[in-house]
């Protein structure tokens, strides 16, 4: 069987974020949003989603590159310049494993966030993190231990499968500047000791912010069997603090597009959020078959 769940990150970044998730659920093929609940258009991303109920919506983590939801007096050491989060990736993921008493701020920032999603009332579909941050084995264990206790079941695992990718635009160069499977494979298998379900494919990390209707439509064609999510970052037109580079009206226009809807229809493809599919079986015979091969092939 295959199973696709669309997601649109940065919910609540910005209203023009909002409008592209909105249209892109009523008209296009969007089953879900990640929302950032300390984004500058949070209660706005609130009230869209509270009249789209068929909007799976999960929160989105924001440990780097936005605002914390705490006083930036609580978590000093993750803060860098106008009470932004700090922007250096790697020094922070250093700092993080070596001081405790950083890792004691990330977990109230987390546990923070936690409480603002709660707070909105809305299901929680599923977690995932801005940059991926949740591949961090220190912000895993905390997410694990924080989220349990607000009916966290889901977590995306960004593991792209790259001969999907080479069918779609044969001949393209698929260097990544951060190889990220062999840490999502280490979070896939702490995930499944958990009994949290993650996806057993990721789309987005190599054309993030460029994912136009040819790739997407190409995705979806060669969608393979399991459980997938697309993941796109839509917009109206671009945002203060948006990203140098990302193509934010060409994805929202991709998601909406008509003949890549058909195609969804046409296919037979299982659509929705996290929460739809929590019934399937996390921990199926194929599925650990394809856990071991893939191992075996990171580490000849």
């Amino acid at each position: 069987m295959k199973a696709l769940i669309v997601t649109a990150d940065d919910f609540g970044a910005a209203p023009e974020v909002n409008e592209a998730v909105e249209e892109a659920h009523h008209r296009g093929i969007l089953t879900s949003a990640s929302l950032i609940v300390g984004g500058i258009a949070a209660a706005d991303a609130l009230i869209r989603a509270k009249r789209m109920p068929s909007l799976r919506v999960g929160l989105h983590l924001t440990l780097l590159e936005g605002r914390p939801v705490l006083p930036k007096t609580r978590v000093p050491d993750l803060i860098a310049d106008e009470g932004q989060f700090r922007t250096d990736m790697k020094g922070f993921s250093a700092t993080i494993f070596a001081r405790p008493s950083v890792r004691r701020q990330v977990a109230e920032e987390i546990t923070a966030q936690f409480e603002a999603f709660r707070a909105t009332g809305l299901p929680l579909d599923h977690v995932n993190a801005h940059k991926h941050f949740h591949l961090h084995p220190a912000i895993t264990s905390l997410i694990l231990r924080i989220g349990s206790a607000y009916g966290m079941r889901a977590v995306r695992v960004p593991y792209e499968p790259r001969d999907v990718l080479r069918r779609v635009v044969p001949g393209e160069s698929l260097d990544l500047a951060l190889d990220t499977r062999p840490w999502a494979l280490l979070l896939r298998e702490r995930l499944r000791r958990a009994a949290i379900l993650g996806p057993d494919y990721v789309f987005g990390l190599r054309w993030s912010g460029s994912m136009t209707k040819p790739r997407l439509a190409g995705i979806i064609a060669h969608l393979p069997q399991g459980l997938s999510e697309i993941y796109l970052h839509p917009a109206t037109e671009a945002y203060d603090g948006a990203a140098c580079g990302y193509q934010y009206r060409a994805e929202f226009e991709a998601l909406c597009d008509s003949e890549i809807a058909a195609k969804v229809r046409q296919s037979g493809i299982r659509t929705g959020g996290y929460v739809d599919f929590t019934a399937m079986r996390k921990h199926s015979a194929a599925a650990q078959i394809r856990h071991l091969e893939s191992r075996r092939r990171l580490f000849r």
